[in-house]
């Protein structure tokens, strides 16, 4: 397994995210998240996306950070905000995303961010247990879906460890 660096347009990334969104198309019963995103929000030093390979060089998981700062969204300056974690059926329980949020937290706080923020939702079980055993705790509610009832928010900060 590799995990590398790659813009949020790159093709294999592309195709990660067409996934994740029909995941979420399945458990919420919607068209995904709709989220506003681009590939200039995760270029370094204001963001940063991974993608992590198996040994055949196939995509198997993803994630990113992405810059915030206060605004009318929720947001704090130096927020760093988690998106697109994400692991193929077939790869998980292997520990990718597990290794995808440390490296993601470590390449945010060195760019100076403070604080690690994301947003998931009351369907996906797995995803909040991940994030609870990695340190981050409720916060109060940000982003585009800060006022749906399923939308939970989540925070951790990023002091030098």
């Amino acid at each position: 397994m590799s995990i590398r660096p790659v813009p949020y347009d790159h093709p294999d990334a592309v195709k990660l995210n067409d996934q994740v969104q029909a995941e979420y198309a399945e458990r919420y019963g919607d068209e995904g998240d709709v989220t506003p995103l681009d590939a200039s929000m995760f270029k370094p030093p204001l963001g940063l996306y991974l993608l992590a390979y198996d040994e055949r060089d196939r995509p198997i998981a993803s994630g990113g950070w992405r810059s915030q700062d206060t605004n009318d969204e929720g947001y704090a300056d130096g927020d760093a905000e988690l998106k697109r974690m994400y692991v193929t059926p077939e790869a998980r329980g292997l520990g990718l995303a597990r290794r995808i949020l440390a490296a993601l937290e470590d390449d945010a706080r060195a760019a100076g961010r403070t604080r690690m923020v994301l947003e998931t939702g009351a369907k996906q079980p797995e995803a909040v247990a991940l994030y609870l055993s990695s340190g981050y705790e409720p916060c109060a509610k940000f982003g585009y879906y800060r006022f749906h009832e399923l939308s939970l928010c989540y925070a951790k900060p990023l002091s030098i460890q």
